[in-house]
């Protein structure tokens, strides 16, 4: 019995009522998948008198439901139409009251270079997932490198600059070039081969791979996979030096260190001839490290506290109150229309009952019925009056077939006793007795004389 107990208890705690199921459904999602990015074309977009907007976000295959309340809507800098491609930033979650699975926009931008931002995400996640960017596997840098390469373009401004900052701060240190295009379709290719050039080689103790500024199309040879598995599975220290100090790229996640700027990443590579100046740079990088530690830290730390303030948010709670009155709107608005619908056609239906009753249709419909009783009567009393005149015909013949008059006619007599019976033999009358004999025309009366029986 003891140990039936438990088990009966535990599933007791496994029963969920469906509000209860659909809310953990929802903080499950939320918590696990938090801010997403992803793009899709609009449709079925609605925008109630509420300011909210309601669409549905697909692609050539799925499509998810999605609400995006006035409070961020505001901030859409173009207006949506049914069809058009966007970029989303979106939290999964779930409409408890209908259990069903949407996502809730927080920012909106067309698809374009949108598309290269969620490029740089999906790549970033995906690269991050397989530990290439972890801390524990980049090198630090020499203090003392023998030689630096540069992965470089050879007609660039970043060359120019890394070379006069080289010089200024190590004059006899070898310098080895490895150019390459920085910009374009072919721009990957080569990159990727003068990082392998430079590690067959093996000429130098360090690599500086970067450009100078431009945009994020521009750049976007550094944020290639190939490049980036280059760096990181190059057995030489790469330092990312991709453009300005607020461009940040997949290789500088890749690289052993990223320096804000080509001039910064020379400074990085190259020993300073004074011990202080060195013990600084040391420092700067290691304090550079754990402040970039403590803010990963602190930021995780903020997210799950801002997770958690979510959960509890008025504003969340009205936002589904307000969606839940929306959907309630349209819902009665269906009724009513429904509702609209089923009254004409029901006074439809009553109409074509009422004419069907019509005292004046039926007043014609009983007309036209008795003059088809009285024709059909006319013609049975007609039909009845011949056949009566074909049969008394056919009578009449038989009888005068058969009647006496007819024999009288051809000159037979009838002779009866004065009681009026008929004399068929001789031997019915007696001599003197008086007989009445009829003939065709008239009536005799005899006497007999002599009776024969012969």
């Amino acid at each position: 019995m003891n140990h039936l107990e438990p088990a009966s208890q535990s599933r007791q705690q496994q029963i969920f009522t469906v509000t209860r199921l659909n809310s953990a459904v929802r903080m499950i999602l939320e918590q696990d998948l938090g801010l997403v990015w992803l793009t899709g074309e609009l449709s079925n977009l609605a925008m109630p008198s509420s300011g909210h907007w309601y669409f549905s976000l697909k692609d050539m295959s799925a499509q998810v439901r999605c609400a995006m309340f006035k409070g961020n809507n505001r901030r859409v800098p173009f207006r949506p139409q049914d069809g058009m491609q966007v970029l989303v930033q979106a939290r999964v979650s779930l409409y408890e009251p209908r259990g069903d699975y949407q996502l809730i926009i927080e920012s909106m931008q067309p698809a374009g270079d949108g598309m290269l931002a969620l490029r740089f995400e999906e790549l970033k996640r995906r690269l991050g997932a397989e530990g290439l960017f972890d801390e524990g596997r980049k090198r630090p840098l020499p203090r003392e490198p023998r030689a630096v390469g540069l992965v470089t373009s050879a007609t660039g401004a970043a060359l120019h600059d890394m070379l006069t900052v080289l010089e200024r701060r190590a004059p006899d240190l070898p310098v080895f070039i490895y150019p390459t295009q920085v910009q374009g379709s072919a721009a990957t290719a080569q990159i990727v081969s003068a990082i392998m050039l430079a590690n067959r080689r093996a000429e130098v103790d360090v690599l500086i791979v970067g450009r100078g500024g431009g945009s994020l199309e521009d750049l976007w040879c550094f944020n290639e996979e190939a490049v980036a598995r280059a760096i990181a599975g190059s057995a030489i220290p790469v330092v990312s030096a991709v453009g300005h100090e607020v461009d940040v790229t997949i290789s500088d996640f890749a690289a052993d260190l990223r320096a804000p700027t080509p001039s910064a990443a020379a400074e990085l590579v190259a020993p300073d001839r004074s011990t202080r100046a060195q013990r600084l740079v040391h420092l700067r990088q290691r304090l550079t490290q754990a402040m970039s530690r403590h803010q990963v830290a602190a930021r995780h730390g903020f997210v799950l506290l801002q997770k958690r303030l979510d959960h509890q948010d008025p504003k969340r709670r009205l936002e589904q109150q307000s969606q839940r009155l929306d959907e309630l709107d349209r819902r009665l608005q269906q009724y009513l229309r429904d509702r609209l619908h089923q009254g004409e056609r029901r006074l439809a239906g009553l109409v074509m009952r009422l004419q069907a009753k019509s005292p004046e249709k039926l007043l014609a419909i009983g007309k036209r019925r008795h003059q088809l009783a009285e024709e059909r009567l006319h013609a049975l009393i007609a039909k009845r009056q011949d056949l009566a005149r074909h049969r008394l015909a056919m009578l009449g013949a038989r009888l005068d077939g058969i009647s006496p008059l007819a024999t009288l006619g051809r000159g037979y007599a009838i002779v009866r006793t004065p009681s009026g019976e008929v004399i068929r033999r001789a031997s019915q009358v007696n001599a003197g007795q008086t007989l009445i004999t009829t003939l065709s025309e008239g009536v005799l009366r005899v006497r007999v004389d002599e009776v024969d029986n012969r």
